[in-house]
């Protein structure tokens, strides 16, 4: 359904109230950082799970620094805010919440210092972002930014022009899916996901150094492959030909969930068909976000009361 309230300026409002004029600095000059967090829900329990909100809500902190943004919040607060909202609304079913950290003021001029710094957070129901049942991608030709042009460590909203193009390239190439490599021609990541290869038994995964973003499920993935799996991962320099060669290659993200490759460049990976260390991950991912996995509860954040269990 759709949501009902979202909270700006500090307090919950209508949701056909939130809006910004055209002259704020955001708008023009993409001054802005955002998170992406998803909610999903448990029938069984009557309840939807925040999947490791605190961490994402730390991470958008980082993001606020390289920006230049102070917010009036601390990470245990954004976290009340969060599921709060989500209370307001009234929703029972999988949510995406998108927190937004900006320069609010109506100023000509690029710049970080001396703006009004304004903070927003919406929920909207969500589903599948990208196909999860086997992905073909191609190799963009457009490379990825470089951290000291535009720091991909920080979600900042200007920067997701770079993934647009490459998306937008994939698609009208027939592709679901980029692949975006760095300007020194290592794999970096898909177009708004973390990238996985399974290489002689192991995991390998591009270094932070390759401009990628430090995604809060690439983190989940590795913990859980090491786990459940005995898996290690390796972060490391990936060739293209690489891709070319592995046995398996996943992309991950929270809106990509866990989201195996086929293909790449029109390449059958491995077999050809998603694989089974990707279907594994993907089959303890989507138990462990909706609350069925006792070891990673405490990464899951519940939005209502817990329901009494009658005997």
């Amino acid at each position: 359904m759709d949501p009902k309230e979202l909270f700006m300026h500090g307090e919950f409002i209508p949701t056909e109230q939130g809006v910004i004029s055209v002259r704020t600095h955001a708008f023009a000059y993409g001054t802005a950082c955002f998170e992406g967090i998803r909610g999903y829900w448990n029938e069984e329990d009557q309840q939807v799970y925040l999947f490791r909100l605190r961490e994402h809500y730390e991470r958008m902190l980082n993001s606020c620094k390289i920006l230049k943004i102070q917010l009036p919040f601390t990470v245990d607060e954004l976290v009340d805010i969060s599921v709060e909202l989500v209370r307001r609304n009234g929703q029972r079913e999988d949510v995406y919440l998108r927190p937004v950290a900006y320069k609010n003021s109506p100023v000509i001029g690029v710049r970080l210092h001396d703006l009004e710094d304004q903070f927003l957070l919406t929920s909207e129901p969500m589903g599948n972002y990208v196909e999860i049942t086997g992905l073909q991608c191609g190799v963009s030709s457009w490379r990825r930014i470089d951290d000291n042009a535009l720091p991909a460590r920080a979600k900042i909203c200007g920067g997701y022009v770079n993934a647009a193009f490459a998306k937008t390239e994939a698609l009208q190439n027939g592709f679901d899916e980029a692949i975006m490599l760095t300007n020194e021609g290592h794999v970096s990541e898909g177009s708004a996901e973390n990238i996985f290869l399974l290489e002689n038994g192991e995991l390998v995964t591009p270094s932070p150094s390759e401009n990628i973003l430090l995604g809060i499920t690439r983190d989940t993935v590795m913990q859980v492959a090491q786990r459940e799996l005995q898996l290690t991962t390796r972060e490391r320099q990936i060739d293209r030909t690489e891709l070319y060669i592995a046995d398996e290659i996943f992309l991950c993200g929270t809106g990509a969930q866990v989201a195996p490759v086929i293909s790449i460049d029109r390449r059958p990976v491995g077999t050809g068909s998603v694989g089974p260390i990707g279907q594994q991950l993907q089959d303890l991912y989507f138990d462990i976000v909706r609350g069925k996995h006792a070891t990673y509860k405490d990464w899951c954040t519940p939005v209502y009361a817990a329901v009494p269990q009658h005997t």
